[in-house]
């Protein structure tokens, strides 16, 4: 049998293997060894290739400190008090607490830069008031899941630290890019939802109180320190990205720490509704105890187990499928397409199809190393293509049928996957439009980015 027939047999047992539910890592790892055998790559290189991910990879060191800290705000109490803020502007509308869902998502990522944290733990918190407020709970699950997507765009982003990694492009550059686009997800899928809820009736609205708004964004105050020591120290300077994912957490461990005599101290509890609570006891979060640290830490290690090696496994893929000439062909297919809008709207349907069936790290790593160069060669500005790959790859965070946010959400709601699709399909349309809105408008990806310099 010839080198392709082989590859091919490969190709499709792996398939087989993914459609069985085996876990992509091993997917991808399977296909690299065997395909390593068939085209006589030596495996030492596949080795050397997972070393210099962990050796070389200071960027990467941000990732498992930006999930740590989404985990720390969870089990602390800011994100319900961020979640408890978005509410209190928000649900005077129809579909208020919907709206507050995808917002509290957006405030959020702007700390964790984590997808499936941000819809875990949104999901999580607001899902089961959702379902006492009236909303249908499959909305509910597919809204936390939607509000998901914007988890690697807002900054700080673990998957454009990625990029950044991969194609030497300064992270704090795409950190600011992600800022609009990420902004403008976040008001598409609003919308969705305000007409959703009006035409279906759900919701229970509350009165507006400027009272209550002052409250909850003043008991929401440590968040909001938090969002802006990252975005201020990254922005300025001060400290790269994975030295601003070190200050945070610590930030975090620190408030965590502090606050939880201080809160039994004040008798505060995050079950009493707000207008009960006094200012005193908003100015402090529930928090933990030092005991529970090496728990809310192993939580955070075991998806960073998971991710870390699925980059590494991704990189040797790469190198195989340069080997293969995968990157000369992909690359002349791209290019045979003309100019700049066409190839522009090639690599987004490739990225579109690729997310359909892989997660976003794998996607970025096999993909971007090709597409990119292709993009900036007919023109494209690089921050800019970088926002509009990624942005594409959210996308297929609630596209079946892998659909990863799907997955949690359905996981942390109870809700079937398959019942989550009806709805998931118009937040998907929103985000489909959002992304070729900025992918026509590189002004929405580089004018902060120019205002900065």
């Amino acid at each position: 049998m010839s080198d392709g027939s082989w590859i091919t047999l490969i190709s499709l047992g792996v398939t087989a293997l993914f459609m069985l539910g085996t876990p992509v890592l091993l997917v991808i790892f399977y296909w690299v060894i065997g395909c390593s055998f068939v085209i006589g790559l030596p495996l030492s290189n596949t080795g050397n290739e997972l070393i210099n991910v962990f050796s070389k990879g200071f960027a990467l060191l941000a990732m498992p400190l930006f999930i740590l800290t989404g985990d720390l705000i969870n089990q602390s109490g800011i994100a319900r008090r961020l979640s408890n803020f978005a509410y209190s502007c928000l649900g005077w509308l129809r579909g208020g607490l919907a709206m507050a869902s995808i917002a509290a998502c957006g405030l959020f990522a702007a700390i964790s830069g984590s997808n499936s944290a941000t819809t875990a733990t949104i999901g999580s918190m607001l899902h089961p008031e959702m379902v006492k407020g009236n909303y249908d709970e499959r909305f509910s699950a597919a809204t936390a899941a939607a509000g998901g997507t914007v988890g690697i765009i807002i900054p700080p982003s673990i998957i454009f630290i990625v990029y950044g990694f991969l194609m030497n492009l300064p992270i704090s550059e795409l950190f600011i890019a992600g800022i609009l686009p990420g902004t403008l997800m976040v008001i598409a899928m609003m919308l969705v939802a305000f007409i959703v809820c009006t035409i279906n009736g759900w919701g229970i609205l509350i009165r507006l109180s400027f009272a209550r708004v002052v409250k909850t964004a003043f008991g929401a105050w440590l968040g909001f320190f938090a969002i802006g020591l990252v975005l201020w120290g990254i922005y300025t300077g001060k400290f790269s990205p994975t030295e601003a994912a070190g200050i945070t957490v610590g930030f975090c461990v620190f408030v965590g720490i502090l606050c939880y005599p201080l809160n039994k101290l004040l008798g505060s509890d995050a079950d009493i509704p707000v207008e009960e609570k006094s200012f005193m006891s908003m100015f402090v979060v529930e928090g933990f105890t030092l005991p529970s640290v090496p728990a809310i830490v192993s939580r955070s290690a075991q998806i960073t187990g998971i991710l870390v090696p699925l980059i590494a496994v991704s990189v040797a893929m790469q190198q195989v499928l340069s080997s293969l000439g995968a990157k000369e062909y992909i690359g002349d297919f791209v290019t045979g397409m003309g100019g700049y809008y066409a190839v522009l709207a090639t690599a987004m349907v490739i990225v579109f199809i690729t997310g359909m069936i892989l997660e976003s790290l794998p996607v970025t790593i096999i993909l971007a190393p090709i597409l990119a160069p292709i993009a900036v060669s007919v023109g494209v500005d690089p921050i800019h293509f970088a926002v509009v790959f990624l942005v594409g790859a959210s996308i297929g965070f609630i596209t079946p049928p892998y659909g990863l946010n799907l997955y949690v959400a359905s996981g942390v709601t109870g809700v079937p996957y398959f019942r989550l699709l009806k709805f998931s399909t118009m937040y998907l349309v929103s985000l489909l439009i959002v992304w070729i809105f900025v992918a026509l408008t590189p002004v929405t990806a580089l004018w902060l980015v120019q205002l900065m310099q």
